[in-house]
């Protein structure tokens, strides 16, 4: 299994994001870029203009996580801005599959991000439509949570439904990621990890970056 790191910069410093990226860039995947508009969640990230100039700077792929309203209109901005992935979630969409079809026409993977309480059935007209998962292990809108251990289950049901998996969809974790924590999000079968926290908040973000890897494929 191939194990993707995605370090988010919600608790990166912004007054100096390109610094902050460029200390993990060299040892991580994707760099994760959390947009919240203060109505899906209660907190607010980045506006259209300076999302577009993070994407733009990114010395490596960006995966762009919407939570905000109206992902119908955002995601395929957020595509054309050039985000290699763009997620948005499953409880702030109407029309799932122009969202898509939007997304991929722009030449972006799209993913699709469920809440705690969502069940995972929701998916089931669209998992054979999407190029990754994204099971939040905390409430979104806020970085620094504690990883609830009752979404390990749903990480499994995704596993399952997921199959052999020869399209290639990611399956994503999204909270309280940590060597704590990352082993147990691997063996439910997540393979792809969001991590904010611990990255940014470690003496060597990179290193962080590292181990987090290294107890990922350890299994």
């Amino acid at each position: 299994m191939t194990v993707r790191i995605t370090p988010s910069i919600l608790n990166a410093d912004f007054s100096r994001l390109d610094e902050e990226i460029a200390r993990v860039a060299d040892v991580s995947d994707l760099i994760h870029l959390d947009i919240m508009d203060n109505i899906f969640v209660p907190n607010f990230t980045f506006d259209f203009d300076k999302a577009a100039k993070i994407i733009e700077n990114c010395p490596i792929p960006v995966d762009s996580h919407l939570m905000v309203i109206e992902p119908e209109k955002a995601a395929p901005r957020f595509a054309e801005m050039g985000s290699a992935s763009v997620t948005y979630h499953f409880e702030a969409a109407i029309n799932h599959r122009q969202i898509i079809e939007d997304v991929h026409g722009l030449g972006s993977r799209v993913g699709i991000a469920l809440k705690p309480g969502t069940a995972l059935s929701v998916l089931d007209d669209y998992i054979g439509l999407i190029d990754m998962i994204l099971i939040m292990t905390v409430e979104p809108g806020f970085g620094g949570q504690s990883f609830m251990n009752e979404m390990l289950e749903k990480v499994r049901q995704a596993r399952k439904r997921l199959g052999v998996n020869d399209r290639g969809v990611w399956l994503q974790v999204d909270g309280g990621i940590s060597p704590s924590t990352i082993e147990v999000a691997t063996e439910a079968g997540a393979d792809t990890f969001v991590a904010g926290s611990a990255v940014y908040k470690a003496e060597d973000p990179a290193k962080m970056v590292t181990l987090l890897r290294e107890l990922a494929t350890q299994r």
